[in-house]
């Protein structure tokens, strides 16, 4: 590995620091600049429907799934390789936790990992070109909304 791929490396961890962060405090304009303007997302694990293309979908499909919830993302030991001047893949352990405070009451806390590849744009951004949820565990207690359940619980 060169010294430059660490810095690289880092830009992409940065990048991930954003996409939880902006998720959980629902700041979607911020968010959908994680993205590049083609990606991909594919949560069909939580929702048969969950393969979305575009960043623009994507921001709509996940605000509309999680927006009313109280979430907590983490990502941990990430595990990036930088494949091209301008790509690299990775893959995160995550965990998340996503309370929806409906009545009734209900609840989705879930381990897994994140499968991801990336792109540097011409503005020098790292950017998730696609993702691709996978679930070790996942618990929901409660009882679900009708918009939960149309959106499959969730979709980040």
């Amino acid at each position: 590995m060169k010294a430059s791929d660490l810095v690289e490396i880092e830009s992409i961890k940065q990048l991930k620091a954003r996409y939880f962060r902006c998720m959980d405090e629902k700041r979607w304009k911020d968010w959908a600049q994680v993205f590049a303007e083609d990606a991909t997302l594919d949560t069909r694990e939580d929702a048969s429907e969950g393969l979305v293309t575009g960043r623009d979908a994507i921001v709509a499909f996940v605000s509309a799934a999680v927006g009313a919830a109280i979430t907590v993302h983490h990502g941990h030991m990430p595990e990036i390789e930088i494949t091209g001047a301008r790509s690299a893949r990775g893959v995160w352990s995550m965990e998340d936790y996503l309370d929806f405070e409906s009545d009734p009451p209900f609840t989705i806390h879930g381990r897994g990992h994140y499968r991801e590849e990336y792109e540097k744009g011409d503005d020098g951004a790292w950017r998730i070109k696609s993702l691709k949820l996978t679930r070790l565990w996942v618990k929901h207690e409660g009882t679900p909304v009708q918009s939960v359940v149309e959106s499959g619980g969730h979709g980040s």
